[in-house]
Formats: C-alpha cells, structure tokens, sequence
C-alpha cells in the first residue's frame, strides 16, 4: 500500500456509508455531490484539517479517522491545492467504496501515530 489517505468523518454517517457500499460525504456538512469529490488529507494534514473543521474540540460529534488505501480506489484522486502555491491536499474524484476503507480509528485530536 502507498501513502494512506485520511478522512474525518463523522461517526453515524461512517456507519450509514457501510450499510449502502458507498461514503459520500465530501467534508463537513457537504456532499460529494455538492462538492465535486470528497477531501482526504494525508497523515501530516489530518490535525490542522481537523482544527478547521471543527476548532479546538469536535463540536460534541462523535468523530473518526477512515484510513484510505489508495491502490483500492476506482477513481481517480488528485493533489489540489485551494489557492495558487499552496499546500495541495488529495480529492477523491468519486465515491468512497467501504472496502477502500482499511481501518476506522476514534479522533480525540491527537496526531495520527504510525
């Protein structure tokens, strides 16, 4: 497996995701189909994406780390940045089928440890 791919979900629509197949949700509050595809993060990106979305603390959510593996994915995923030289963050170009999905871990905002 190369590099995994992140993404913070929150928990009852991770859990809806593996009874249909598919996780749909682009980021908080917004669809894949709202958005085009679904932000990931890599590793080093997890925490400041998390402070973004959801400041200091979850909000109260019940939130958790989807870990990707890339090679599992059917479309495409690419590296954008969200202005001019920026830091480019991966997006999923699709849905994200539950068995791309090789580990589900609590966020209490920590750093991800490998």
């Amino acid at each position: 497996m190369t590099e995994p791919l992140l993404h913070l979900a929150e928990a009852p629509l991770w859990e809806a995701a593996r009874g249909t197949g598919t996780y749909e949700m682009s980021t908080r509050g917004r669809t894949l189909q709202e958005e085009g595809f679904i932000h990931l993060s890599l590793p080093h990106q997890l925490p400041g994406v998390a402070r973004m979305l959801y400041g200091d603390g979850d909000g109260g959510r019940d939130l958790v780390v989807l870990v990707v593996d890339p090679d599992r994915l059917a479309d495409p995923v690419r590296y954008e940045a969200m202005r001019p030289g920026g830091e480019e963050f991966p997006h999923l170009y699709g849905p994200l089928p539950v068995g791309a999905v090789v580990e589900v871990r609590p966020w209490h905002g920590e750093p991800l440890a490998r």
